[in-house]
């Protein structure tokens, strides 16, 4: 699959498109002599790259990659953290989180292609992509405890959205690595492939995500955050408010016009 364009953030992040999947942007993690720990530097391109993308009514899917060979991402540059002082730490913080919230709030479906290690903030990374693809090699974790403080790049409560509560729990209380395959049984990962397959798999299902509706594909993970949490009846309430969004669109009455024509769908994206 070759590159059409390709846009560096910092040094550490950059987005590619591919041929043949226009509306699919790649998100690159790209630190691989450190295996993608997050530095402040890193932490500011991801925002930054999230951010654009996010503004670009042109992406329909997005998917998450590292360029590390043995590695998705190995959390926090410790060595840049063991060099702050506490106000230092303190000054970071909203720049480390920007990184997290910014895959979170990405507005249009992410997956994220994992293979090797995704512990700590690697692994929530992942967890603020809509579906993780895994392969063989892959090993899992939040062992933040382990090192004297606590996931916060949204992993306890993203964590439990997951797998429930006491799974949670266990987890980061025990700060423990999950291989693959009792990840995949645990819930960890959506989907388990072959090794040296995550990123190839990844990318051809945002494939067929992004050969559907803009206009819905927003609107429906849209709904799907927002719900999340509530009870039955404020969550159908959200699902209303999101279909009305969509229900007087361009896409609406192209995918419908479409399906009768049995014809494949020209999207507006309006």
């Amino acid at each position: 699959m070759g590159v059409t364009s390709e846009q560096r953030f910092g040094e550490f992040v950059v987005v590619r498109r591919h041929e043949g999947q226009d509306h699919v942007a790649e998100l690159v993690l790209d630190r691989p002599k450190a295996m993608n720990a997050v530095s402040t530097a890193m932490a500011r391109a991801i925002a930054e790259a999230c951010a654009a993308l996010g503004a670009d009514q042109g992406v329909r899917a997005t998917v998450l990659t590292s360029s590390h060979e043995r590695a998705f991402c190995v959390g926090a540059d410790l060595k840049e953290r063991n060099s702050f002082t506490d106000a230092e730490l303190v000054r970071q913080r909203p720049t480390a989180r920007a990184a997290y919230t910014g895959v979170l709030e990405l507005p249009m479906p992410v997956v994220a292609a994992v293979h090797g290690f995704a512990l700590g903030g690697g692994f929530e990374l992942a967890l603020a992509c809509d579906v993780i693809v895994a392969d063989r090699t892959a090993v899992v974790g939040l062992p933040e405890v382990s090192v004297g403080v606590i996931p916060g790049g949204g992993g306890t409560q993203l964590l439990p959205r997951r797998v429930g509560a006491a799974r949670a729990a266990e987890l980061v209380f025990s700060a423990r690595r999950v291989e693959a395959a009792e990840a995949r049984e645990l819930g960890l990962v959506d989907e388990l492939v072959e090794a040296g397959r995550d990123r190839e798999e990844a990318l051809a299902l945002g494939g067929r995500i992004a050969a559907n509706s803009p206009v819905g594909l927003r609107a429906a993970k849209r709904a799907l955050r927002l719900g999340q949490g509530l009870d039955l009846r404020a969550g159908l309430e959200v699902e209303d408010a999101a279909w009305r969004s969509v229900a007087f669109s361009g896409d609406r009455a192209e995918g419908v016009a479409a399906f009768n024509e049995k014809r494949k769908p020209s999207w507006p994206g309006e």
